[in-house]
């Protein structure tokens, strides 16, 4: 069984419970922080993403942990029918939501409130998911990915981004620094908040990374399950088919 890790170490405190209060705390400078820690290299590795979406052409698309909404509004490039962002934290969809107003989407993006391990959608009623730097925040990842492969419709695919570290001198060296040193201090200078940037590089050891989470995907019961280092490895794409 994977380590869980939490953002605030409360004891008897749910997973869940502290992610929500996390992103609720950071969601007004979270966008700011996620293109300074990444050089804004995220934009690309999201459009990496839709592109390998773009052959199972999907006409409704679900965007879980959906933050400020960037993976749903890059999922518009799909021209699908309905995309649906979902978080459970209300401040990051209060910002997704201004910020989808702001560029004339909210008519074409519906931003929901919602648990990615409870998903209140039909079975069968999707034809593609993407999860932007999520799932190693689920509670329990088993049953997150359940639900996913329980609302996708036969035949339908899922875009995952993570995290993850290199492993080849000196990058391996090099990003630890800036991940496990930098980025918590620049963290707490931006957001304020002390936890949030250190559970970062914390949930990011102890997830199930590239091949292990291949096989979990494939345990819980997707047909296909691959995943390609992007950036040297500091990021991984996978893409899972029912």
């Amino acid at each position: 069984m994977n380590k869980i890790v939490t953002p605030y170490k409360r004891e008897g405190a749910s997973k869940r419970a502290e992610v929500e209060e996390m992103f609720d705390s950071i969601a007004p400078r979270y966008d700011l922080l996620n293109r300074l820690m990444s050089l804004g290299i995220d934009i690309q590795w999201r459009k990496k993403a839709i592109r390998m979406l773009k052959q199972y052409q999907p006409r409704v698309v679900v965007d879980i942990a959906t933050g400020t909404g960037d993976f749903a509004i890059a999922a518009l490039k799909l021209e699908p029918t309905e995309v649906i962002g979902i978080d459970i934290s209300k401040e990051m969809l209060r910002v997704g939501r201004e910020k989808i107003k702001k560029q004339g989407l909210d008519q074409r993006i519906d931003m929901r409130l919602g648990d990615s391990e409870a998903l209140e959608l039909a079975d069968e009623s999707v034809d593609a998911v993407t999860v932007g730097f999520g799932v190693r925040n689920f509670e329990n990842l088993r049953l997150g990915l359940g639900e996913i492969l329980r609302v996708l419709r036969p035949g339908g695919a899922v875009a995952i981004l993570e995290p993850s570290f290199p492993t080849r001198f000196p990058l391996k060296q090099l990003f630890q620094l800036h991940f496990r040193i930098l980025t918590p201090i620049m963290g707490r200078l931006v957001s304020g908040d002390n936890a949030a940037y250190s559970y970062l590089p914390a949930s990011v050891k102890a997830f199930p990374n590239g091949e292990e989470f291949v096989a979990i995907c494939k345990e819980v019961g997707f047909k296909k399950a691959t995943y390609k280092p992007l950036t040297f490895g500091t990021c991984s794409l996978y893409l899972l088919e029912k």
